[in-house]
């Protein structure tokens, strides 16, 4: 039958207490036959409780033909660290340095011949997630995703479109139009 043994360290003076919640229910802890450490919500390097957030546009968004505007999305399904504005600046800015994995896109609502979805970091043109040229029908749309790395402080994120077209619109909200984050591993 194998043992647990818990050693102390004889250079340190904090006291590691084992606590048990409160609960009716017996529950067993299982340990892994191998090394390693146990991964807890502060593992060094691995994302368990990082920010994340969800949000997409309320109503049409007019934007000037083949000229690159940001995606107001308004309204927040979830945003787990308050980390996303969506009110004023449309923008993520998380507060834990990481890598994260963003998605979103847009879709025209009339015939284009470019729609382009792109994320801006820090203001700049940074990654493309869709890009569309062809002859596109009404109701299409660039959709994509990218691993981002943000230093947890400074750094922020923006849906940008462009679409070429007569007189385009992003649709409205829901799943067509949206911005997502999710901290993947943190740095």
């Amino acid at each position: 039958m194998s043992k647990v043994a818990i050693t102390g360290n004889a250079s340190g003076t904090g006291v590691f207490t084992v606590a048990s919640p409160n609960s009716n229910v017996d529950r067993v802890l299982t340990l892994p036959d191998e090394s390693g450490t146990v991964l807890t919500t502060v593992t060094g390097g691995i994302a368990i409780n990082g920010p994340a957030f969800s949000a997409y546009i309320s109503a049409n968004q007019s934007i000037t033909t083949a000229t690159w505007t940001k995606v107001a999305c308004n309204t927040e399904e979830f945003d787990t660290a308050g980390a996303y504005d969506n009110a004023t600046n449309y923008r993520f800015t998380p507060q834990v340095a990481g890598y994260y994995q963003v998605s979103g896109g847009i879709v025209s609502t009339v015939a284009s011949t470019l729609i382009i979805s792109q994320v801006y970091k820090n203001g700049v043109a940074f990654k493309k997630l869709g890009n569309l040229r062809a002859t596109i029908s009404a109701n299409t749309g660039a959709f994509g995703t990218a691993l981002i790395y943000l230093n947890g402080s400074t750094d922020y994120l923006e849906l940008f479109g462009y679409i070429a077209g007569t007189s385009p619109s992003i649709l409205d909200g829901g799943a067509d139009n949206y911005f997502q984050a999710f901290l993947a591993r943190s740095a």
